[in-house]
């Protein structure tokens, strides 16, 4: 399952699912029009198979429907878009938890990287990362986009394919924040500031959360349409500003990219979850 942040400046929307938090436009005006179009065309772009992930066909819904869990969260299998890494489906208990933060240290080859999830947020959403990182799905895995747009710093990761499409093989809904203050930089006042230290998924439309998620390093502008569910603590920022200061890695096309693979190659060697006492 691809994950979709803005789409690049100038760029067509992406022909695949590319997850994408909504790759922002760096021109306000173009970039309405190209995040709307990039979110259409994640949703309905040929998957990684060719075929078009639209309407399922009559053969399709012959074989079997995908498995839901019976829970509140309803994490659905994506039989079109296969798990990177096989992984059962989250457990969806009757009475979700909906209190409390977890802790979670992302281990990169940068330095630790410390989460606290908050599962009165999105208790969904903190459900299946946990079940990620108890089932080893983010371990020895890359992060593998790094953003430097001023509306968008951001580094991605949570696929274990590296290549933006990859995922867990099931999706569930979102749990959208509604509390955001309106970004300054955006006079359409659509965009709203995920803010330095967010920790929010990645997605290819409305309600395809997967694994894939972004660390905010700089107050970026997006659409509220991200589900956000923790934060990056003070040594985890520290350890992002080091990857960021790095830069985008150059390509033949583009000497001087604001999008793409860090220069700093990230790996995620192990994501554990941290137990404290208080």
């Amino acid at each position: 399952m691809s994950s979709e942040l803005p789409p690049r400046p100038g760029v067509a929307a992406p022909r695949r699912p590319v997850r994408a938090l909504t790759r922002l436009a760096g021109v306000t005006v173009l970039a309405g029009a190209l995040v709307v179009g990039a979110s259409a065309a994640a949703v309905a772009a040929p998957g990684p198979s060719g075929a078009a992930s639209a309407a399922p066909t009559a053969a399709d819904t012959a074989t079997r429907p995908p498995r839901t869990t019976h829970g509140p969260c309803a994490y659905t299998e994506t039989p079109d878009e296969p798990a990177a890494r096989p992984v059962p489906l989250p457990p969806d208990p009757r009475r979700t938890p909906a209190r409390g933060t977890v802790r979670v240290t992302l281990a990169t080859n940068h330095g630790p990287i410390g989460l606290t999830l908050d599962r009165a947020a999105a208790p969904c959403t903190v459900q299946s990362f946990l079940h990620l990182v108890g089932k080893r799905f983010y371990d020895r895995t890359p992060c593998h986009r790094l953003t430097a747009y001023p509306t968008l710093s951001v580094l991605q990761c949570g696929d274990p394919s590296g290549t933006g499409e990859g995922g867990p093989g099931y999706r569930y809904r979102d749990e959208l924040p509604t509390d955001l203050p309106p970004a300054p930089t955006d006079p359409t006042g659509e965009r709203r500031v995920y803010a330095r230290g967010v920790l929010a998924m990645a997605n290819a439309g409305p309600d395809t959360n997967g694994s894939q998620f972004f660390l905010v390093y700089a107050n970026s502008a997006l659409r509220p349409n991200y589900t956000i569910f923790g934060e990056v603590d003070a040594a985890g920022l520290a350890t992002l500003d080091r990857i960021a200061a790095g830069g985008v890695a150059p390509t033949a096309e583009d000497p001087a990219p604001v999008d793409g693979a860090p220069a700093l190659p990230v790996t995620i060697r192990k994501a554990v979850r941290t137990h404290h006492h208080h």
